[in-house]
Order: C-alpha cells, then structure tokens, then sequence
C-alpha cells in the first residue's frame, strides 16, 4: 500500500500525516509527503510587501526571499516528518515540486502509484470552512481520499 500525503505546512497537513503513519504501520505501507509550491504565491507576497513599505522597487528581492524562505520551510517540515516516519518504522519519503498546486497535486495523485490520498481539511489560512484547494480537487482524485480535520 502506498499513502500519498499532501502536505502545505499547515498543521492540518501535519495531522494528516500523522493518520496516514497509523494506517501505513497497520497496513504495512509507505508513506509518500508531497508538497506542490507555487511561485505565483512569491510573487504576490513580494508585491504585497512592496505596497506596505511603498517600496516597489524592492519586489524582485522580496520575491527572491520568499521564495527561498518557503522552500526550506517546506523542506524542514518534510524532513521532520520523515525522520518522524522512520522512528516508528514505517517507510518514508518526500518529494517537493514546484508549479500549480492544483495541476500538481492531481498529476500525482492520479499517477496510479497510490492505494490512498490524505490531506488536511484546511490549508495554512486556517479558515473554518474546508479549504478551497480541496474543494477544488477532492472530486478530481481517482484513488480513495481520507480528508482528515
């Protein structure tokens, strides 16, 4: 059985991690982390940030910070997962691309390489209602998806 686990850094994706380690340790499964990181989501930032400090001259290097800083976000909190997932025993990896989250999500999930998809009913924003990535996608995955809150 392979698990694959949509993770955004919120601590909702986190969660779900932790339900897929539980159904991998019973199942004798391997886990998959994966996280799609959208440039555009920089860009924006940089240029919210540039209106705030009426600095917009400073975008690019605002862009280039943030970009930096999401990736080894992401990767930090991948890596603590993994070593999480190795404690208890149970195979592990990650894999971080970069492009639409949506488009990239669903090119994976749908690869024929997962018995099932988890992920977190909210995103970072932490909104009350379901987040709208999963709105958009949950009906387009093919395997079984264990929405976890």
């Amino acid at each position: 059985m392979r698990i694959l686990v949509l993770i955004d850094g919120s601590k909702w994706s986190q969660k779900a991690a932790l339900h897929a380690l539980a159904v991998a340790k019973k199942k004798r499964g391997k886990v998959i982390l994966f996280s799609a990181l959208d440039r555009r989501e920089a860009k924006a930032m940089a240029f919210n940030m540039g209106m705030i400090s009426e600095n917009l001259a400073d975008v690019q290097k605002f862009e280039e910070t943030i970009w930096r800083d999401m990736k080894k976000s992401i990767r930090d909190i991948m890596v603590n997962l993994l070593e999480f997932c190795q404690e208890e025993g149970v195979n592990c990896s990650f894999r971080i691309v970069e492009g639409p989250a949506k488009e990239k999500i669903l090119e994976e999930a749908n690869s024929g390489n997962y018995s099932l998809v988890v992920m977190g009913a909210y995103g970072r924003s932490g909104k009350t209602r379901i987040g709208s990535l999963l709105e958009d996608i949950v009906g387009l995955i093919e395997p079984p998806v264990m929405i976890v809150r």
